[in-house]
């Protein structure tokens, strides 16, 4: 099974791509869709819709995962992320792809075994369970991986969104 993982942003979202086969975890590839400040607000929400369709053309993915967002106080970056959110679930739905939705905490709790876990410890275990030389970089794409690693560990009891 191709797991494409979504961690949305605006600025940057970030995805991993993974292949999920007889218990095994293996990454494909994983980066950020990144949009520059200053440019029109539509014009970088198609990068992100172009973005996501053409890994979405590259690899096929049989599901995709994507983090629920969590905002505590700026209601401007939480608005703008949430509108890339929205686009990047509409590209993987448009491309046929079945999307499932992870708070952080579950995906925490997934990959770490605890739902308050740091970011470096997020990071340190998916950089385990793939095998990768070094921790993954940027935040947004180790975030990513994680998605998409809790996805494969929880594929057989997830819903459809």
């Amino acid at each position: 099974m191709i797991i494409l993982g979504i961690d949305p942003g605006f600025a940057l979202t970030g995805y991993g791509v993974i292949d999920y086969t007889g218990n095994r975890l293996k990454m494909l590839e994983y980066g950020v869709i990144s949009t520059k400040a200053g440019e029109k607000f539509s014009s970088r929400l198609l990068q992100i819709d172009a973005g996501i369709k053409a890994l979405a053309d590259k690899y096929h993915p049989d599901a995709c995962a994507i983090e629920e967002l969590f905002f505590n106080n700026n209601v401007t970056t939480a608005i703008s992320a949430a509108q890339g959110r929205g686009v990047a679930l509409t590209a993987a739905a448009g491309k046929g792809i079945p999307v499932y939705e992870y708070t952080p905490l579950q995906v925490k709790q997934n990959v770490v075994g605890y739902g308050r876990a740091e970011k470096k410890q997020v990071q340190t275990m998916v950089k385990m369970l793939l095998k990768l030389d070094t921790l993954p970089k940027p935040d947004d794409a180790a975030d990513a991986l994680a998605i998409a690693i809790c996805h494969a560990n929880s594929c057989l009891t997830a819903v459809e969104i």
